[in-house]
């Protein structure tokens, strides 16, 4: 793996940070303030390429590769995660999932309006008592022979308000276990879809996040993705490459703390001179470094790894499990160094460390990634 980025990637990388810091920053806490979910600059970063990275030019994606989207996804959550938490669900999993599994008539129909930003997809799996046991599914999709008849409710779903296309994993064999789960895409206007109200968060607080509920809503058979029984498999292939956006997302939180913490650090004078020349302040500063730096490298390489068709579901896990452990440290060392200032809204340190914490939750808590790792590394030995 080569270190030194190229003039492409570079590129990218200031594209995602211009725009961030000239588009996203001005309102940023007035829509952490206010759970205002940003339409328009949403529509902003279609037009920039961002809401279909990694999807082909012949779906009217920009055809870059994994590494492209974590740089974009670092700089875009430095300044906003919730808009970054948009931009990952689109890509990483609804995007992805139907580019590699899905048909070309569903890809015609479905990928290229989602690339192009036309639409946004939501990625349904989570329910009241199936959230990190996926296996658990209680949405049933009843094979009805053309259709599948569609009934249950999924919960804690990221763009569900605004999307319009919907991946839901349901249930079609009960006996089956995990083989009888499938894959469906659900278009969100089709009668029997209704949205919850919006959720009310601590964190990432401008992405739009509700349960939806199905009551008979009919699913044509062509809208199941894959052989039948094969929804568990596609969301657990789908979520290996979510983690690795999510991975990014704690990386951007983490090193967009740190700056305005190392910003401060510069600024603040306390017994006449920068706080940054305390020995105390110069420890954190370089353990919070230090620290992000290595997440950075396993978020690389996570992303390399894909890019190279190699297995990456260790290394996803690694980066997801390290980088949000690491974007709570840090947001939590940037308040402390910020004092009293750290906890007010207008230095953003304290919604930073508040948007922090889902990324210890979501695509799989952290105890989940330790689990996943071990049983890589045990296959591995054995």
């Amino acid at each position: 793996m080569d270190f030194v980025l190229s003039e492409e990637h570079q590129m990218i990388r200031k594209a995602a940070k211009d725009f961030a810091e000239q588009e996203l920053l001005p309102g940023v806490i007035d829509r952490d303030e206010h759970q205002y979910f940003p339409e328009e600059l949403i529509r902003k970063m279609a037009d920039l390429g961002f809401m279909g990275m990694m999807v082909r030019t012949e779906y009217g994606g920009a055809g870059l590769d994994t590494l492209s989207y974590v740089l974009a996804m670092e700089e875009i959550s430095k300044i906003d995660a919730s808009a970054a938490v948009c931009m990952s669900v689109n890509n990483s999993l609804v995007c992805w999932g139907i580019q590699e599994y899905g048909t070309e008539e569903q890809k015609q129909r479905y990928l290229t309006p989602l690339a192009k930003g036309e639409c946004l997809g939501a990625f349904l799996l989570s329910e009241p008592e199936a959230g990190s046991d996926a296996t658990a599914q209680h949405t049933t999709a009843q094979d009805c022979g053309d259709h599948y008849l569609l009934n249950g409710v999924k919960n804690w779903i990221t763009n569900a308000g605004i999307a319009k296309v919907f991946l839901v994993m349901a249930q079609t064999h009960p006996e089956r276990g995990s083989h009888g789960i499938n894959a469906f895409i659900v278009e969100s206007d089709w009668p029997g879809v209704k949205l919850g109200a919006k959720e009310n968060k601590m964190g990432i607080r401008g992405s739009d996040t509700r349960s939806v509920t199905f009551q008979d809503v009919k699913v044509p058979k062509q809208n199941r993705i894959g052989e039948d029984g094969f929804g568990f498999k596609f969301a657990m292939k789908t979520l290996e490459g979510g983690r690795i956006g999510i991975a990014a997302q704690a990386l951007g939180i983490a090193a967009g703390a740190y700056e305005r913490a190392l910003r401060y650090a510069t600024e603040r004078k306390a017994f006449g001179v920068p706080i940054a020349q305390h020995q105390a302040i110069q420890f954190k500063l370089a353990d919070m470094a230090t620290r992000i730096e290595a997440a950075r490298m396993l978020v690389w390489k996570a992303a390399w790894e894909k890019d190279q068709n190699r297995p990456f579901g260790l290394y996803s896990s690694m980066a997801k499990l390290y980088a949000s452990e690491v974007a709570m440290w840090v947001t939590i060392e940037a308040v402390q160094i910020h004092g009293g200032y750290g906890y007010v809204k207008e230095y953003h340190v304290e919604r930073m460390m508040r948007d922090a914490k889902i990324t210890q939750i979501y695509e799989g808590t952290s105890e989940i990634q330790r689990l996943v790792i071990s049983r890589h590394i045990l296959q591995q030995h054995g």
